[in-house]
């Protein structure tokens, strides 16, 4: 299985959950699969999709709005930005899911080697001192990863999940960037 495997089993079960998803590709899968409103798709900031995520999921809280915040995010971005586990196993949001597609490669740029080959992401949140973390092997099948049980955690949660490299050929997305902020803000909002 690969990454658009992995995003579709992610957002079958969604409904209000708020969804930020990693540069490139990874974003034109997700529109490609589910569309809606309370998605934004980072189209040029790597590294910056679980910061969003977490400033998002902060606000929301202090808001007493009770939506997940779910980030789509890739092995490549979070090695980028490895203080970001930090930072939000320090703040501790309980409303913050990560969903790290691991497919040891910079998909988007060419499919070059991560260090993910050689580390295991899983054990540098847990020795941060994440307490749900969970992996799922799902280079043959993703059907072991249940959305449900992962939706009802207290965060902050790390899904790291192993899967095949390699891009499906999702469109690109034709709203614009002012376009996807705007719907998304007008959607938080509401």
């Amino acid at each position: 299985m690969q990454r658009y495997d992995a995003i579709k089993k992610i957002v079958e079960t969604l409904k209000d959950e708020l969804v930020i998803s990693n540069i490139g590709v990874p974003s034109k899968e997700l529109h490609e699969i589910f569309d809606r409103k309370e998605n934004f798709y980072m189209l040029g900031s790597m590294g910056m999709a679980t910061p969003i995520g977490f400033g998002l999921s902060v606000a929301l809280e202090k808001q007493k709005d009770n939506r997940k915040v779910i980030v789509i995010d890739g092995d490549g971005s979070v090695l980028m930005n490895l203080g970001e586990l930090v930072t939000i196993y320090s703040q501790n949001p309980s409303n913050l899911i990560i969903a790290l597609i691991d497919n040891e490669s910079y998909g988007s740029t060419g499919s070059q080697e991560t260090y993910a080959s050689q580390v295991n992401l899983s054990n540098i949140a847990t020795s941060i001192g994440f307490k749900e973390v969970y992996y799922y092997d799902c280079k043959k099948s993703v059907d072991n990863i249940d959305m449900n049980d992962i939706l009802n955690k207290k965060g902050p949660v790390l899904l790291h999940i192993k899967v095949e490299p390699g891009n499906s050929k999702a469109p690109n997305i034709k709203l614009t960037p002012s376009e996807i902020k705007n719907r998304f803000m007008n959607e938080i909002q509401k």
